[in-house]
């Protein structure tokens, strides 16, 4: 017999996945996250903690549903001593409090650095991304196979629907961005290759060292010691000399990119990057003499990852577009993230970010606690979502965006729930983001690991 939750991963590669309104599918959806819950109870620590707080032993509709949420924070709960002392160990016992499977020892003694300690548990099934960390700590969230195979298969389909470019394998690919190389992002890349690439023609790569979890880490750790200032005098002049190579390099890799593009102007390109790094190599084409009169008229462009707090002229979109021949309906954007394995492609008409069946929004108070009443129409909130898709974690996590989602039909046509364009962090509104049950998980998360 199929499940609830096997029905709706079941769309993934169905060409109405979007077409399906909250109506039809509010049953289906409560039947599937009680399923998940029943299935992962017992098995992920956490989750049996939250669920004795709140007294939850069915998740009946949505509202069961949010005490068991995880604050995305709570994949940036393990202390800090555990990557400065270099505790594998330690770190290996807190990934085991957010998993629904035993973390398998792995041997430590050997283990260099966290790139390492990554590399090993990817070699038993254990994928660790992190997120960027641009507000402070980086997030650490464990993937399965399962979850790179589903990875895989979403982001095709996703591009496909939102971009309307067939997978065809018959353009040369451009990465214009320096990308974190974790597990996720690796997958999506090498999908999105074989997918849309000409394998006859060499995608062109940033000629930078590619950014590991350990780089992250480190960086990340050392501008909290500079902002508290505990950073050692020979530490701060490593930095700064390393950010003055960095910075000279990516620079050099920008003019590279922008060289390469009008080299191979005139074929038929798929160029992927975040806006701020799609800008400054537009703004180098435009002064090599180059514009969109030059260029493919049926180039594609992937953008992901939002501004990362970069400041951009108000025009950078069209800017971007403009240069590089962009047609109106094979601009793709996506609306995403680490902590989710499923991502919410932009319409081309309606301007509006597309949940597929298998994500469940919620949209809560911004303390993160209650669900606001929602039957039609649109609301504003705090944006939670479960994602059903999910294996190596739990699904449900309650982010750090403000959102308005619509319950309605789309402009495009799509009858699905979609989010509005205008998404932002609580944390650039107010300076700081503060979920109320962050506190009492974050204590749990520690004092068990």
């Amino acid at each position: 017999m199929t499940s609830a939750t096997q029905k709706l991963t079941a769309l993934v590669e169905a060409p109405d996945r979007f077409d399906h309104s909250h109506r039809e599918l509010r049953e289906t959806q409560v039947l599937a996250l009680n399923e998940r819950f029943q299935e992962r109870k017992d098995r992920i620590k956490l989750l049996a903690h939250r669920a004795r707080e709140a007294g939850t032993t069915e998740v009946r509709d949505r509202r069961d549903m949010v005490p068991l949420l995880f604050p995305h924070s709570v994949y940036k709960s393990y202390p800090e001593s555990f990557l400065t002392e270099e505790r594998w160990d330690r770190l290996g016992r807190w990934l085991g409090t957010v998993s629904p499977y035993p973390i398998t020892p792995v041997g430590t003694s050997d283990i260099r650095d966290i790139d390492d300690w990554i590399e090993r548990l990817g070699a038993h099934g254990h994928h660790v991304s992190c997120s960027s960390g641009t507000t402070g700590k980086s997030a650490m969230l464990l993937a399965s196979d399962r979850d790179m195979d589903w990875s895989r298969k979403d982001t095709v389909g996703v591009f496909t629907w939102g971009s309307g470019v067939l997978p065809t394998g018959d353009r040369r690919m451009f990465g214009i961005a320096p990308t974190a190389a974790v597990p996720k992002n690796m997958v999506i890349g090498e999908a999105q290759e074989r997918a849309f690439g000409d394998p006859d023609k060499e995608r062109f790569r940033l000629p930078i060292p590619p950014i590991t979890v350990g780089t992250l880490t480190k960086t990340i750790l050392l501008r909290k010691k500079i902002a508290d200032g505990s950073a050692r005098p020979e530490e701060l002049a490593e930095f700064e000399r390393t950010s003055k190579q960095r910075q000279e390099a990516l620079d050099k890799a920008m003019t590279a990119a922008a060289e390469a593009l009008v080299e191979h102007r005139r074929e038929k390109l798929y160029i992927s990057g975040m806006w701020s790094a799609l800008h400054q190599v537009a703004g180098i084409v435009q002064e090599m003499g180059y514009s969109g009169a030059d260029f493919h008229p049926d180039n594609c462009l992937y953008v992901g990852g939002g501004l990362k707090r970069a400041q951009l002229p108000p025009d950078y979109q069209t800017f971007v577009r403009e240069t590089f021949g962009i047609p109106a309906d094979r601009d793709f954007q996506v609306y995403s993230m680490q902590e989710l394995g499923s991502g919410m492609p932009k319409c081309r008409k309606g301007d509006r970010y597309h949940l597929p069946p298998w994500v469940v929004p919620f949209v809560l108070d911004e303390g993160g606690e209650q669900l606001l009443p929602h039957g039609s129409g649109e609301v504003e909130g705090r944006a939670a979502f479960f994602d059903l898709s999910l294996d190596g974690r739990w699904g449900g996590v309650i982010t750090g965006d403000r959102i308005a989602l619509d319950l309605d039909p789309c402009a495009c046509g799509a009858r699905g729930p979609s989010v509005r364009n205008d998404i932002v962090r609580y944390a650039d509104l107010a300076g700081d983001d503060k979920i109320g049950c962050a506190g009492t998980v974050d204590a749990y998360v520690r004092g068990v690991s």
